[in-house]
């Protein structure tokens, strides 16, 4: 026969109540849509969580450390505790041809900067290439156009 520890209800309660607060729109938060209804903009948020329990079995002084004494039930005493920190970070505006990120400050990280820019990257490599390969077309068939180079006139 096993008898919960009274931790043991001491985690569940905690642990639920964390589980209550966790949500998925803490973090993406609802999405708000603009009156003229050309974007959707969603709160992003950093959110962390703390989390502590702890307890303790009081033996009477009596009590000698026997057999006996650790077969009964002893005092216990117990606490736990939590906490929650919730920052907005960005705002995603969301737009039909166009999804963009506004952060709330200033000291974004090096990679969200590298990401976003990374669409750009690619469409301007993308377009020097192309770029490239329309000039090297162009310069071969200006060539094969003008046809050998023309000779020196003859002198008389």
């Amino acid at each position: 026969m096993s008898e919960e520890h009274p931790i043991q209800d001491l985690m569940a309660t905690a642990l639920d109540s964390i589980k209550d607060m966790v949500d998925v729109d803490t973090i993406i938060g609802d999405p708000i849509e603009t009156p003229d209804k050309t974007a959707v903009i969603l709160p992003v948020s950093k959110v962390g969580f703390g989390f502590a329990s702890g307890g303790s079995e009081f033996a009477d002084s009596s009590s000698s450390g026997d057999s006996e004494s650790s077969s009964q039930s002893l005092p216990f005493g117990g606490g736990a505790g939590g906490g929650v920190s919730i920052t907005p970070i960005a705002f995603l505006i969301v737009r039909p041809d166009d999804i963009q990120m506004v952060h709330m400050n200033d000291q974004t990280h090096l990679m969200e900067k590298l990401l976003e820019l990374a669409p750009k990257a690619a469409d301007y490599v993308k377009s020097l290439i192309n770029n490239q390969g329309g000039q090297q077309q162009h310069n071969h068939q200006s060539n094969s156009q003008q046809g050998p180079p023309p000779s020196a006139p003859e002198q008389s």
